[in-house]
């Protein structure tokens, strides 16, 4: 199977949107949601939607795997934002006239400093060498996941670079039908996007870990296909959503042919997320870390300490793996 693409800007919706004056379900505090129509986006449809692999939409937060002092390293998303005046400015700018893309950047002078080691997204437009922002006034980015950064704990949490190792969720590769917990090599996930999932990750919708024990999780963009998708109408995928098993996700992302990705959300089409039993925590998962051929004494509190202790054990359900051990 062809690497599927990765995550480096704002993706489209499969549908063009509109927005509605109501307060939106998605974040608190917005008066309004954003809506699909029944009209497929053009963006769709020049990217040959008709023959993307759609895949399940993960909710967690992007991460990015890409060489850093020399080895593969886990980078976490830090947008570069506008300063104060520079928001007003633009914010004032949209209102009068609706189009982001007319707006005028001072890229030097109008946005925040990042770390030094902070790297913009690929795939953005550049202008005289420098980044541009997108259509929000974001300029995306990535930092390296420092061993000790408290602020990407988490992310930390995943990865191991005394052996250049991360903790990854996928299928197993012998049945489709079973999701598997294993060690995988960062240098397997160079140039890779992937999204970290868990306890203290946005809400934490999959149920995973608890407070005492909390468990993070990566999954690799596109890890999760789906296999019996209607078709790309309306209420054909508000069926879907509604009525299906699988269909219990967070939303959907098109690979296509070209690189590009195409998505849609729940909220989208007027739906809740997150919802009680999700698709992903009604298979089975199981186990695989194998990490004896280290011969390494890995710290006792530790995510792979962890799992360790767990190599082989079977779980109903994700949320049924309990790290006090």
């Amino acid at each position: 199977m062809r690497r599927l693409g990765s995550v480096q800007r704002k993706m489209p919706c499969l549908f063009v949107t509109e927005v509605k004056e109501e307060p939106s379900s998605k974040r608190e505090q917005q008066p309004f949601k954003v809506l699909a129509t029944e009209t497929v986006n053009h963006k769709a449809l020049d990217a040959d939607i008709y023959s993307a692999i759609p895949t399940e939409k993960v909710d967690g937060t992007c991460c990015y795997v890409t060489t850093y002092k020399g080895q593969p390293y886990l980078w976490a998303r830090l947008d570069r934002k506008p300063n104060k005046l520079a928001e007003k400015r633009f914010k004032n700018f949209l209102h009068s006239k609706q189009n982001s893309k007319e707006f005028f950047w001072n890229v030097e002078e109008d946005f925040k400093p990042v770390p030094e080691c902070w790297i913009p997204a690929k795939e953005i437009e550049q202008f005289n060498g420098n980044p541009m922002p997108d259509e929000n006034g974001h300029i995306p980015g990535w930092v390296p996941v420092e061993k000790n950064n408290k602020q990407y704990c988490w992310h930390s949490s995943v990865v191991n670079y005394e052996f250049e190792i991360a903790l990854v969720l996928k299928h197993h590769p012998d049945d489709p039908g079973l999701l598997e917990i294993s060690a995988v090599p960062l240098s397997d996930l160079l140039e890779q996007t992937l999204e970290l999932i868990g306890t203290n990750i946005n809400g934490n919708p999959y149920g995973l870990g608890s407070k005492k024990h909390p468990l993070h999780l990566l999954i690799p963009h596109g890890a999760f296909q789906i296999r019996n998708l209607p078709s790309l109408k309306h209420n054909d995928l508000l069926s879907w959503f509604e009525g299906c098993r699988e269909g219990k996700i967070e939303g959907i992302v098109w690979h296509c042919n070209d690189g590009c990705l195409i998505k849609v959300h729940r909220h989208h089409l007027g739906l809740c997320w997150p919802i009680p039993d999700t698709y992903m925590n009604s298979k089975p998962v199981i186990i695989n870390m194998n990490l004896n051929k280290y011969d390494y004494a890995f710290d006792t509190k530790c995510l792979f300490n962890h799992f360790s202790k767990l190599d082989n054990q079977k779980f109903g359900r994700l949320k049924d793996i309990i790290l006090d051990v």
